[in-house]
């Protein structure tokens, strides 16, 4: 027998997770304990053209619970978060809720974050302000319609302002952690087919990108694992003739809850260090530049590992495993290594056309934006080091 030594790591707590089809139910026993005036955080319009808004505002009323509401349709921005915040700061807020996209989740958890604050939450910003944010909040509860950032078990909101001298940087603090999640695959039936797919995407390379991180610990890489494999095996039928199966719609939930939690503790890689400048300086969509990108990163990763010779092989191994979890195999061999790193490129590229991802240039970044992107990029706990020369043809090859 081999004795594998596990390093140390920690593991940040999670919210209370209330998880399955139907258990949005359960959120009427819930918020009254947090008290009788709500503010409810909205994404667009799904809610309501679904009958559940009805359904929300019913059970508040019955319950005689004041409440305002807010809609968030896009990535929330410093100006949004402000004005948002400075509104609500005297109406004696009890319970923030966020019910939408992963936008609205992040705009939620900031909104809680910030009422207690007299100023903006760019002071707050990471690499941006000169404030840390020391945790006080109005509790909050998030309530996903989409399968992707898994921020509903995140300790971070990432706020965007775009532009040529924009960014796309997190306001965080261990107590920004919901109070409750509530992920209820029922209300991501309606969610439209290029949105679970992008969605669909940033999950899996979160989990992808948490499962190779060089930070990786046995939590971690179980919990991983476990979303990548249910996320695989309901992807592309979400985008399709399993849209309205509510197994399908569950599995997905799973695995972006665990792309959530495993980010959230060991990190992510190069792809994210790269959506943060494109998210920034571009008006593109998260799930957007996660899903264009994981194919061409995960192929520069191997190819750079591969170079590395037995420094690479503990993170060469662990792509190998993914590509045989892809098809149902069990990895077993040290031979086999190349093989299933083969694997899961080409199926990864597959998934990339057959979910028909936008290429970067279709939002307006062309060759000249590259050196500019690079230069504001990071590599965070990617498993390898990559030259710029490396990060350059990534982009390129999604231009």
């Amino acid at each position: 027998m081999i004795n594998v030594m596990i390093q140390s790591f920690n593991f940040a707590r999670i919210p209370h997770i209330i998880f399955g089809a139907g258990k949005l139910r359960e959120l009427y026993k819930i918020f009254p304990k947090f008290g009788n005036n709500i503010l409810i955080v909205v994404g667009g319009s799904s809610l309501k053209r679904y009958g559940k808004w009805d359904e929300i505002i019913s059970m508040l009323e019955d319950k005689s619970i004041n409440f305002f509401s807010i809609s968030v349709s896009s990535e929330p921005s410093p100006a949004l978060i402000d004005e948002c915040a400075q509104k609500f700061r005297n109406k004696n807020i009890d319970l923030v809720i966020g019910i939408g996209g992963g936008s609205v989740t992040d705009a939620g958890k900031a909104i809680s974050a910030m009422i207690p604050k007299p100023d903006s939450i760019k002071n707050y910003l990471e690499g941006i302000g000169n404030k840390t944010h020391d945790g006080r909040k109005i509790p909050y509860i998030a309530i996903p319609t989409t399968s992707g950032t898994g921020s509903e078990a995140t300790k971070n909101a990432v706020i965007s302002e775009v532009g040529p001298n924009g960014f796309k940087k997190s306001l965080r603090h261990d107590n920004l952690i919901p109070n409750v999640a509530f992920i209820d695959p029922e209300l991501m039936i309606s969610c439209p087919m290029s949105i679970t797919a992008a969605c669909g995407m940033d999950a899996f390379t979160q989990l992808l990108e948490a499962y190779v991180s060089s930070k990786g610990n046995p939590i971690t890489d179980a919990l991983a694992f476990s979303g990548m494999k249910y996320i695989s095996r309901n992807i592309i039928s979400a985008c399709s003739n399993g849209a309205s199966n509510i197994e399908v719609r569950t599995s997905m939930a799973y695995g972006s809850l665990m792309s959530g939690i495993t980010l959230a503790n060991v990190g992510l890689g190069i792809i994210h260090g790269l959506a943060s400048p494109i998210g920034g300086f571009f008006k593109i969509p998260h799930g957007v530049v996660c899903g264009t990108l994981l194919a061409e990163a995960t192929k520069m990763n191997i190819k750079m590992l591969q170079e590395q010779g037995p420094a690479g092989k503990g993170a060469l191994k662990k792509h190998a495993k993914i590509g045989a979890l892809l098809i149902s195999e069990n990895f077993k061999e040290e031979g086999d290594i190349d093989k299933y790193c083969s694997i899961l490129i080409e199926i990864l590229d597959n998934w990339t056309q057959e979910l028909k991802i936008d290429k970067l240039g279709k939002y307006g970044i062309a060759k000249e934006d590259v050196d500019k992107i690079v230069e504001n990029a990071g590599l965070k706990n990617n498993p390898v080091k990559l030259s710029k020369e490396n990060i350059n043809a990534i982009l390129i090859n999604r231009i």
